[in-house]
């Protein structure tokens, strides 16, 4: 495939498997974060129930201990502690009797929970020793538990989100390459075309130029007029599709341009299409300007903007060609262009208005000649009103 076409696709292509690879990513890490947390939720339950176990054991110890304390509180008045956890009592009110150390928010209505870093069994004693509802037992989680579960989710993680960009990427190129395939089929076919629409197009516009049209009867200069016209659409759309075809080959011959000749010579050249549609050509000069840039470049940058200009406009519409000492301006009454379009417009293969035959090219390349040579162009519209395009340098 041809260079610059190729070049494009394969642009396109990566934009697309970017946008694709981003969603896919932020699926990927919000999977990995549910079951992360499905994970350490069941490792946690399980931990719970191991210290339940062993937490239940002390727990009658110490109620057989507050028994012995209830019943001898004249003789021992000490709080049974042990060194393997912290204890505190509760009332039926839920009020603190005693703690061991400071107990902060403790949800008395739960068996075995894990908070900050922490274990807390709750028991009730079958009596109340000294008024005792609830005894709440405290000691500190394993470390290790919870070091192995991150070290679990941090390798599986890692290998699961490999795995799943790694399958998303090969999964995404082959959803691409039927669009790949169809879009060099399509790139052939009008490379082809092309070369083929060249020597026909010529001799008409050979032959044409040849006639004296001033000799004719009236109805058959209108017919020449109209082959005139289709004709040189045609040209320009050969030129159109050549240009994209082979500007990675074309090299670029600068010279001096005088723009007020250009565009005189190319609105001259638009008339009888703009006369077909009842369209008027106005040049207005504010300011004589030059610019060094290759003069066919320049020339399909301005044609391209005049073709527009004329196609999508009104019945009776006005095409109005300024040139300023650094800018051209192209104003005309047509159509518009919706603000959701104008982001998109210099784009390939797009057209604001699919009532109007064409590729969607011609923007494409003024975008490409004003990227080449530092032009900055602009574009503002109104719908169903009028659109402006401004190249300045």
């Amino acid at each position: 495939m041809l260079k610059s076409w190729d070049t494009n696709l394969v642009q396109s292509e990566k934009k697309t498997l970017v946008s694709f690879l981003t969603l896919y990513f932020i699926f990927t890490i919000l999977l990995i974060a549910v079951l992360g947390v499905i994970y350490y939720n069941f490792q946690k339950d399980l931990m719970l129930q191991e210290k339940r176990l062993e937490l239940a054991t002390l727990a009658n110890e110490q109620i057989i201990k507050l028994k012995s304390l209830h019943v001898n509180i004249e003789n021992q008045r000490e709080y049974p502690r042990h060194p393997q956890f912290e204890s505190a009592i509760y009332d039926s009110a839920g009020k603190e009797i005693f703690a061991t150390t400071k107990f902060l928010h403790v949800n008395l209505h739960e068996v075995v929970y894990l908070e900050d870093g922490k274990v807390y069994f709750i028991k009730e004693p079958e009596s109340y020793y000294l008024g005792t509802k609830y005894l709440v037992m405290r000691i500190e989680a394993q470390k290790e538990w919870l070091t192995q579960v991150y070290n679990v989710l941090f390798i599986y993680g890692g290998v699961f989100f490999v795995f799943m960009m790694v399958f998303g990427y090969f999964l995404m190129k082959l959803f691409l390459k039927p669009m790949r395939d169809a879009i060099k089929l399509l790139d052939r076919f009008i490379k082809d075309t092309t070369h083929e629409l060249n020597t026909p197009v010529s001799a008409i516009l050979s032959n044409i130029e040849m006639i004296d049209i001033e000799s004719l009867d009236e109805k058959l200069q209108k017919k020449i007029k109209r082959i005139d016209i289709g004709a040189r659409t045609v040209s320009n759309l050969y030129q159109d599709l050549t240009y994209l075809m082979l500007s990675h080959k074309i090299v670029s011959k600068d010279e001096d341009v005088d723009l007020e000749e250009l565009l005189k010579e190319r609105v001259e050249y638009f008339s009888l299409f703009a006369d077909s549609r009842k369209v008027e050509l106005a040049l207005n000069v504010q300011a004589k300007s030059h610019l060094y840039i290759d003069r066919k470049k320049i020339a399909k940058l301005i044609d391209n903007l005049l073709s527009n200009a004329i196609k999508y406009n009104k019945i009776r519409g006005k095409v109005t060609i300024t040139l300023e000492k650094e800018s051209i301006l192209v104003e005309d009454s047509g159509r518009g262009v919706s603000k959701e379009m104008l982001g998109e417009i210099f784009k390939r293969y797009t057209r604001a208005d699919n009532s109007v035959g064409g590729f969607g090219i011609g923007l494409s390349i003024v975008g490409m000649i004003a990227k080449e040579y530092s032009l900055k162009v602009s574009i503002d519209s109104k719908e169903h009103e009028w659109t402006k395009v401004v190249v300045k340098w």
